[in-house]
């Protein structure tokens, strides 16, 4: 049973029902994603949905039991006022606005301000739907809360349907492409009471960083707008530098190699990759139809599960999405509770911790992240040293990572047969997913099934949550990740975030989402904002990708592909 909705005070640990990580047949979920590579080997999946009948598809997303709570947590838990409505966490506007203190039009308002201002340094937009967010946020304004995310501007990255808004991917492939419907993660989020603020720039078709297609930087990190080679992240760069340039108060993103968790991790962002299926890829122009995620980019973990809360379900148009277990009260996990009078874990938590995360050669990386493991533990965690298995290397090699390749070839076959030019610098992998013979691609998708076996059968074996060093493993069967910021670091004269990158068990969303909201409920790291770049300078960008921004030959692209 959900908490009483009349709670005045901290939640206790023990308050809530387990959560559904430890509930899931993982050999269920193992049978499941053998059942994709299939799927996706037979032709009978489809990649994503060209139709408009997607728009008429009933689309269940009951308010979670757990709402009225949060809300009153999140009311007591406002800082004070920074006076600059840009400035707010989307958890934080909300109950502003829910207390008639901000209206959804002054928001959004405020966003696009600072894109008028500044977008022309961070280049993180590449088409602002200024006009429709107004009139949403009008909309709004006259009416009563329709969800938790009522009025939140939202930041949509280019590879998700919207009905006449083009939708071009940042790829020559998609130039003039104009939808005729809605992705079904933005139908979630407009029936959440969201706005979308406009299309982020990305990777070319969310192969690389931000770039145009012969290579030229568009997006940078906000933390570094002056230093191009800082890399802002994967191909949901746009969709991060928006967020922590405080141009939108929430984004969503794509990833199939690091490209949430990535950009995130480079700008002190908190974001979640959830677990295969657990959100539609309905109206999202693929990349690998077994590995692409859609998630949200926020600045909180409060933030990101409300974003989540209205992305996930079943969908008729994405059989990856049936069959699952219910979609939990995401809402409930974040929602602050005390242990012995301290902020604490909301369940139970074994972080399991290897050699290779702990032993980093930076002396501030590593005082960092065993701050990060000592600090968990006084809020409950137990640790647990992990040996990572004797395949471990070979099963998470390149090589096998590559297997992935044929799959974005092969859907775009007719496009690279027709003009391969419209692939720009990006054309040498989707020419290597051509070369890859079908005996590798068989053994990488074994070595894919293998490596999920041993990830859920020993490394889970004694753990919940797991440090990671690179996304790539999860990424490669599907299991749900989260980063969030534990610190700043000087850095060749700069000042960049430092991150956190834990992944969990199938469905596992909740105890991600309870970890960093235990960690952030007690640390400020995640309210660190870069400071705004100066403008009308000089040396500035001409224009998207100008010379000032510099360029990646083919190498390079190699470097940030996804």
């Amino acid at each position: 049973m959900p908490p009483p909705k009349n709670r005045t005070g901290p939640e206790r640990a023990s308050a809530s029902p387990a959560p559904q990580d430890r509930a899931v047949d993982r050999r269920g979920f193992l049978q499941r994603m053998g059942a994709l590579s299939a799927a996706a080997l037979s032709g009978t999946l489809p990649p994503f949905t060209a139709s408009a009948h997607a728009e008429t598809t009933p689309l269940s997303t009951p308010v979670p039991d757990g709402l009225e709570v949060f809300l009153e947590s999140a009311r007591r838990s406002l800082p004070a006022p920074s006076g600059e409505p840009a400035d707010l966490a989307a958890w934080e506007a909300a109950v502003h606005i829910r207390a008639g203190r901000l209206g959804a039009s002054e928001l959004v308002e405020a966003c696009l301000r600072r894109i008028d201002r500044l977008d022309g340094e961070y280049l993180a937009f590449n088409h602002v739907m200024r006009d429709a967010s107004r009139r949403d946020a009008q909309r709004l304004d006259r009416q009563g809360p329709v969800g938790a995310l009522h009025g939140i501007p939202i930041a949509v990255k280019d590879n998700y349907f919207t009905r006449g808004v083009p939708t071009t991917a940042n790829s020559g492939v998609y130039e003039n492409f104009v939808p005729d419907h809605d992705a079904t993660v933005i139908r979630r989020l407009v029936r959440s009471g969201g706005i979308m603020l406009g299309k982020t720039q990305m990777g070319p078709l969310a192969t690389t960083r931000a770039l145009t297609s012969d290579g030229r930087i568009t997006t940078v990190n906000a933390w570094a707008v002056d230093e191009p080679d800082v890399s802002p992240g994967g191909s949901s760069s746009g969709s991060a530098t928006a967020v922590a340039g405080r141009l939108a108060t929430s984004s969503i993103g794509t990833q199939t190699g690091g490209s949430i968790t990535g950009p995130a991790l480079a700008q002190g962002l908190t974001a979640l990759k959830p677990t295969m299926g657990r959100v539609s890829l309905s109206g999202v122009i693929p990349l690998t139809y077994t590995r692409d995620h859609p998630g949200p980019l926020s600045r909180d973990a409060r933030d990101a599960a409300m974003l989540l809360q209205a992305m996930a379900g079943p969908d008729p148009t994405d059989p990856r999405t049936l069959g699952l277990p219910p979609v939990p009260d995401y809402l409930t996990a974040v929602t602050p509770v005390e242990r012995g009078g301290r902020p604490g874990l909301r369940w139970p938590t074994r972080i399991g911790v290897t050699a290779e995360w702990t032993d980093h050669p930076s002396n501030g990386v590593r005082r960092a992240r065993r701050g990060f493991l000592e600090e968990m533990e006084r809020r409950g965690a137990e640790l647990v040293h992990l040996d990572l298995p004797a395949r471990w290397e070979e099963l998470t090699s390149r090589g096998l990572n590559h297997v992935r390749l044929p799959e974005r070839s092969e859907l775009f076959l007719d496009v690279l047969q027709r003009d391969v030019r419209l692939f720009g610098v990006a054309l040498s992998s989707w020419i290597n997913g051509l070369l890859l013979s079908g005996d590798q691609y068989l053994k990488g998708q074994r070595a894919r099934m293998a490596l999920l076996q041993v990830v859920l059968d020993e490394l889970f074996a004694e753990c919940d949550v797991i440090v990671q060093t690179s996304s790539i493993p999860f990424d490669m069967i599907g299991l749900p990740l989260i980063a969030f910021p534990i610190t700043l670091e000087e850095r060749s004269g700069r000042t960049l975030p430092r991150g956190v990158l834990l992944g969990g068990l199938p469905f596992g969303e909740e105890r991600l989402l309870g970890v960093a909201s235990a960690w952030q409920e007690g640390t400020d790291w995640h309210r660190r904002r870069p400071v705004d770049p100066p403008i009308g300078r000089d040396d500035r960008a001409e224009g998207a990708g100008g010379p000032a921004r510099g360029r990646l030959g083919v190498e390079d692209v190699a470097t940030y592909s996804a």
